[in-house]
């Protein structure tokens, strides 16, 4: 499980440790890692193994691809959830940051997926669990590079979701709303109007959506009966009208 050391990942990894799965952790913050670990195994009696690698280098998706390939070991589900976002205008930000969003957001999800699913379909069991954002189904001005690496996601997981028919081995994406993490403070997003309580959800309800949907063989998952009738609502427009109505509702500050 990748992005393990907060927010959603952690909330995962703990509903896992609590039915007694063992895991493998995945971040960059091996001390976050550590005590992570060391809560899970003294009060679940469970396996953790810490990976402390940065998805954003080369050196770091390829320690966490050999994991994942090593047979002997096997890992029955692979969470991919570490990702971030930056928030302004595109002209505005830097490239740099910008590309490794997409080293994170992106390759990460490809390689990493792309090393579990061999062993998965060899012995006909398994599952992948993508951490999209409902920010992949709409074009998001001020936060652009994010929603179509999210984009990327949510298309990329509904393909192999097809493609893995028949093998025992299912992928699923999960489209969380907002949710209370870290990751506003750490893409120093700040809403432009108000956010009443009942749009966020807590990382608990989107891990036990998540897991129940994978368990489920859904294609996608998208936590929060608010949010499921938003998407209901919206799915049908034209992508210039949902294009437009982002673009307006940025513009009006709301």
């Amino acid at each position: 499980m990748t992005g393990a050391s907060s927010g959603i990942g952690d909330a995962v990894a703990r509903r896992l440790a609590a039915e007694g799965t063992h895991l493998v952790v995945v971040a960059r913050d091996q001390d976050r890692l550590d005590a992570l670990a060391a809560e899970l195994r003294d009060r679940h009696t469970v396996e953790v193994e810490v990976l402390a690698a940065d998805l954003a280098t080369e050196a770091g998706r390829a320690a966490v691809e050999v994991r994942l390939d090593d047979r002997h070991r096997p890992v029955d589900l692979l969470v991919n959830n570490a990702g971030f976002g930056t928030t302004g205008d595109l002209v505005d930000l830097d490239v740099d940051a910008e590309d490794q969003q997409v080293q994170v957001n992106v390759l990460a999800v490809l390689r990493l997926t792309h090393a579990a699913l061999p062993g998965m379909v060899m012995r006909g069991r398994g599952a992948v669990v993508n951490v999209a954002s409902l920010a992949g189904l709409y074009p998001t001005p001020g936060t652009a590079t994010y929603g179509a690496t999210k984009a990327f996601v949510c298309s990329l997981t509904d393909a192999v979701h097809e493609e893995l028919r028949g093998t025992g081995v299912t992928a699923t994406s999960v489209l969380p709303g907002f949710t209370r993490t870290e990751f506003q403070e750490r893409a120093n997003w700040r809403p432009q109007g108000y956010l009443p309580d009942a749009v966020w959800m807590t990382p608990d309800e989107v891990a036990a959506a998540a897991l129940d949907g994978a368990a489920a063989g859904r294609a996608r998952v998208v936590p929060g009966v608010a949010y499921k009738v938003l998407n209901g609502v919206t799915s049908p427009l034209p992508a210039g009208a949902r294009r437009n109505l982002l673009g307006l509702t940025r513009r009006l500050g709301l």
